[in-house]
C-alpha cells in the first residue's frame, strides 16, 4: 500500500469539482459528501487511487459530484463492479454509494455476497426510507403501514433492516450514523476506511421531497438524546439526556435501565465490544427500535477476518508457483498430443 499513500498532504478542496451538485436543497446527502472529503484527505490515500462506484438512485449521483475516479452503473450491480475493480486492483480505495432501494431490492443479492465474501469494499447506505429518484414509491426499508404513491393504502409489507442483513451475511462491519451529526459520519467514516474487509454503514438520510422527517423521532433535537444511543468500543452503554440511562442483558434480552434505579449502577451496564467475533450482541443491538429502545449508532461490529482478494491472490500466487505450465508453449504441449509425421 505504500505506492498509494500521498506524496502530498491533501484537502477536502482537492476532492471538490466545479460542477453544480444537483440534490434537492436541504438533502441529507449534500452533509454525506461533505462529510467524505473531509474524510478522504485523513486516510493517506493518493486521490487518483480513490474510486466511488454507484448504481441507480439519488445516492447514486455521488461520483459526479467528487474529484476521484468514479463509475456510475446499473441498477443495484454496484457490487459486481466494485468487486471486479477491488480483483482487478487491491491497492484502489474503493466506496460504493448505493440507496435502501438499489441496495436492499435489486441489487439485494449483490449485497449480501459482497459481504459475505469480505472485500476490502467501503459501503455507504443511504437509507431515506423511499425511492426518490422515481418519485415515491415505496422501498424495502419503508415501515409497514406507510402512506406512499405506491401505496395509498399504507403498506402491507415487513421492512427490511440493514443490519440484520449484514448480520446474516456475516459482515465484519457495520456502522449506523445520522445525515444531521457530521462528527459523528466523520468518526465512523474513517473506522470503515481503516477496516480490512467489506464495512457497511447505513446512513438514516433525510428526502425533504418524499419522506421529510422520516427519521425526525430518532434525530429530532428535542429527542435525539433520548431516542439514540452512540455506541463506542470499550465504553459503557449509556444514553439519554441526563447520561443516566444504559444498557444491559437480564435473562438473555436486553433491556433499558436507569442508573440510580432499582439499586442500578453504572457497574451493570454492558460495555461495547465492537470487536467480539460472536455477533449475538451485535445482532440484538442493530434491531433495537423505538419506543422500546434507542437506535444504536456508531459503529456496531468491527471484527478481524479473512478478506477476499488477499486469499484471491495467495491462491494465484501458489497456481503460478506449482504449476508445471509457464507459458503459452506448455500449454498447447499439455494434455493429450497427437503428432503427425510428414
Amino acid at each position: 500500500m505504500e505506492d498509494s499513500m500521498a506524496s502530498t498532504v491533501l484537502t477536502r478542496d482537492d476532492f471538490k469539482l466545479g460542477e453544480p451538485v444537483k440534490w434537492c436543497p436541504g438533502c441529507g446527502a449534500h452533509a454525506v459528501l461533505a462529510t467524505i472529503m473531509n474524510v478522504l484527505p485523513e486516510t493517506g490515500v493518493r486521490k487518483e487511487d480513490v474510486v466511488f462506484v454507484s448504481g441507480i438512485g439519488c445516492s447514486s449521483r455521488f461520483p459526479y459530484y467528487i474529484n476521484t475516479y468514479g463509475f456510475h452503473g446499473l441498477h443495484g450491480r454496484a457490487p459486481a463492479i466494485a468487486s471486479g475493480i477491488k480483483a482487478a486492483n487491491p491497492n484502489l480505495s474503493v466506496w460504493i454509494v448505493t440507496g435502501d432501494g438499489d441496495s436492499m431490492a435489486i441489487g439485494g443479492n449483490h449485497f449480501i455476497h459482497i459481504i459475505r465474501r469480505n472485500i476490502n469494499v467501503n459501503i455507504l447506505l443511504f437509507n431515506n426510507k423511499i425511492y426518490g429518484l422515481t418519485k415515491g414509491q415505496y422501498s424495502p426499508t419503508t415501515p409497514k403501514g406507510s402512506i406512499t404513491k405506491t401505496s395509498p393504502d399504507g403498506t402491507i409489507e415487513n421492512a427490511f433492516k440493514p443490519g440484520e442483513l449484514a448480520m446474516g451475511a456475516q459482515g465484519s462491519f457495520y456502522a449506523r450514523v445520522v445525515d444531521t451529526d457530521p462528527k459523528m459520519m466523520k468518526e465512523v467514516f474513517a473506522a470503515a476506511a481503516q477496516h480490512q474487509g467489506t464495512s457497511v454503514v447505513e446512513i438514516l438520510q433525510n428526502c425533504v421531497i418524499f419522506a421529510n422527517q422520516v427519521h425526525n423521532d430518532i434525530t429530532g433535537k428535542d429527542v435525539r438524546d433520548d431516542n439514540q444511543i452512540y455506541l463506542k468500543h470499550g465504553e459503557p452503554m449509556i444514553f439519554g439526556k441526563e447520561r443516566n440511562r444504559g444498557l444491559r442483558i437480564r435473562n438473555n434480552h436486553l433491556e433499558v435501565v436507569t442508573i440510580g434505579e432499582n439499586g442500578v449502577t453504572e457497574r451493570d451496564i454492558m460495555i461495547h465490544n465492537a470487536l467480539n467475533p460472536d455477533d449475538t450482541a451485535h445482532y440484538m443491538l442493530v434491531r433495537m427500535t423505538l419506543p422500546e429502545f434507542p437506535v444504536a449508532m456508531g459503529v456496531v461490529r468491527a471484527v478481524e477476518t479473512t478478506v477476499y482478494e488477499s486469499l484471491l491472490y495467495d491462491q494465484i500466487k501458489h497456481a503460478k508457483s506449482t504449476s508445471k505450465i509457464k507459458k503459452v508453449d506448455d500449454l498447447l504441449r499439455s494434455g493429450n498430443v497427437f503428432q503427425i509425421d510428414k
